[in-house]
């Protein structure tokens, strides 16, 4: 039987090829639902809506306007929204000190403002109750060199989706999040082919390799579907990373090193 038979489902921050939105919307679709995505890129959307036989809208996360905009297009075009899945953001660090202004309002546009906004929007559009997934990172609970304002916003936002969970639970609606570790999507896709880098990270992970796509997808329908009855949490789909640790900069920097050291030098 398929798990998510029936349902309607948005899922934000799916503009990028084989991008770990289009994976969990993939995924959503083969299970069933009725499936709606949305980024910044049109004819992106367009082509991979076609593919899934889905929808598409535009939305951009940091503007409020666009996400309430995007919650009234998916009641238009789906019926209604039994799903909502954000996964917007951005994976990039800076050395603490050299975080500037703009970073900093980056980071908390995209992976705090936003998706607190998208909440408000979905949670006001969902009138018969539902799931609400958002992305997280264990880096929100372990740490990674020179990410503090990814970090932050990663564990404010989770910090919100208890509140959330907490207050409308009342209404039949379920607010958990997912934390990937180094995962392999196109988003990673320059520093994995880094020599040694995925060296550097495995023997952190007790279950022997990184994530992919499809562990966060296959999570994520689990979490959508009516057999879950958790809300206000946050799963730690990352291999076992959180019981252990990321490596140090200077950990992956002796593995870049190793990897790509000429034959017979030391190193």
């Amino acid at each position: 039987m398929l798990k998510l038979s029936g349902k309607r489902a948005v899922v934000l921050g799916a503009a990028g090829r084989d991008n770990m939105g289009q994976v969990i919307a993939r995924r959503f679709v083969q299970e069933g639902a009725k499936v709606l995505v949305a980024g910044r890129h049109a004819d992106a959307l367009e082509a991979f809506a076609k593919d899934v036989n889905g929808s598409w809208a535009i939305a951009d996360i940091t503007s409020k306007q666009s996400v309430d905009a995007l919650a009234t297009e998916a009641v238009r075009q789906l019926g209604g929204i039994d799903i909502a899945v954000n996964c917007a953001g951005l994976g990039v660090g800076k050395p603490f000190l050299d975080v500037d202004e703009d970073h900093l309002r980056q980071m908390m546009e995209l992976q705090f403002k936003g998706p607190f906004q998208f909440f408000q929007a979905i949670i006001r559009a969902m009138t018969s109750g539902g799931s609400i997934i958002q992305i997280s990172s264990a880096t929100a609970t372990i740490m990674l060199d020179d990410f503090a304002a990814y970090q932050g916003t990663k564990a404010g936002i989770d910090h919100v989706v208890r509140c959330v969970a907490n207050q409308f639970g009342k209404q039949g609606i379920r607010l958990n999040s997912i934390s990937p570790g180094l995962t392999d999507t196109p988003m990673n896709a320059g520093a994995m082919a880094t020599p040694g880098l995925i060296e550097a990270f495995v023997p952190s992970y007790p279950l022997g390799r990184i994530g992919t796509s499809q562990d966060i997808a296959a999570a994520a329908v689990w979490l959508a579907s009516d057999e879950c009855f958790m809300t206000g949490q946050n799963l730690q789909v990352n291999g076992g990373l959180t019981l252990r640790r990321n490596p140090t900069t200077g950990e992956i920097m002796e593995s870049i090193g190793r990897a790509t050291a000429p034959s017979g030098t030391a190193v």
